[in-house]
């Protein structure tokens, strides 16, 4: 069984008004392109914009039930077709930068803000989420267990471990900085140390401080019945914008879950109490 994710490798416009139809006309390319998900780079609502003023910034952010974000939920259930909109989310007393996931039709499944807000630069003008959740996708032909971080997120090994604990097999992960040799190293790990895929949906070039290259690590490396190891990465886009669609082989994802000795099968967390310190 695979599942098609599509990339929204693409530029933002000036304003919310243009994200909507932008955002729309790509979500309509990915399904031409059979995805069963459609995946945003970070922040899709303001194009990842972050005015110091803090007038300005709240004038910005959203509610996670306005028109931006219903318009998205509606043209899921149009095209069959889950998506993972995000956007400046209206929180007080800092905006939250969130994502929220719906199904092919149009029900929401998850709602995830980004823990860790890279508060020394232009995110200290939010707040962080509270947790990592997790949800079941049905995307028609099966069932794929979802959950997501963000960015800076990467950098730390507890976001993917806390999501591969609670059952994740697919983390979406929108984006918004240069993907270059250890971000992309950083990704590889996570995938590789919790036994799960990732898909990274990054701005292209001409979006300051990102350069395209979203990808997917599908989490497998190597096969029993097959000598040597193999790239975890299956796919990697160019810098350019556009449409990317990958395929991830979720029965050999977990078949690999199931023989290899990653992930929870051999932790100690009983050896781990500085970790909670």
């Amino acid at each position: 069984m695979k599942i098609k994710i599509a990339f929204l490798q693409i530029m933002p416009g000036k304003n919310l008004e243009e994200n909507l139809e932008i955002g729309k006309k790509a979500c309509a390319l990915a399904k031409e392109q059979e995805a069963d998900i459609a995946l945003f780079p970070e922040m899709w609502s303001d194009g990842y914009y972050l005015p110091k003023d803090e007038r300005t910034i709240k004038n910005l952010a959203i509610d996670k039930d306005s028109d931006f974000i219903n318009e998205f939920r509606i043209l899921a259930s149009e095209l069959q077709m889950a998506i993972g909109v995000t956007f400046l989310e209206s929180h007080e007393p800092k905006p939250l930068n969130s994502v929220v996931f719906f199904d092919r039709k149009g029900n929401e499944i998850l709602h995830y803000s980004k823990v860790h807000t890279c508060a020394f630069d232009l995110e200290k003008v939010l707040d962080g989420g509270d947790d990592f959740y997790t949800a079941d996708l049905d995307f028609g032909r099966g069932t794929v267990k979802i959950g997501s971080m963000i960015c800076f997120d990467r950098e730390f090994p507890e976001s993917a471990r806390i999501l591969m604990l609670k059952g994740t097999e697919l983390i979406l992960a929108p984006n918004a900085c240069p993907m270059e040799i250890n971000r992309l190293a950083a990704l590889r790990t996570r995938a590789y140390e919790n036994m799960v895929a990732i898909a990274t949906c990054n701005y292209p070039e001409g979006q300051p401080d990102c350069n395209g290259h979203s990808t997917l690590f599908d989490g497998v490396p190597w096969h029993f019945d097959e000598p040597g190891v193999r790239d975890m990465c299956v796919f990697e886009a160019p810098g350019t914008a556009g449409v990317y669609v990958a395929e991830l082989d979720l029965d050999k994802l977990r078949s690999h879950r199931n023989s290899d000795v990653m992930g929870d099968k051999y932790r100690r967390p009983d050896r781990y109490g500085i970790l909670t310190k």
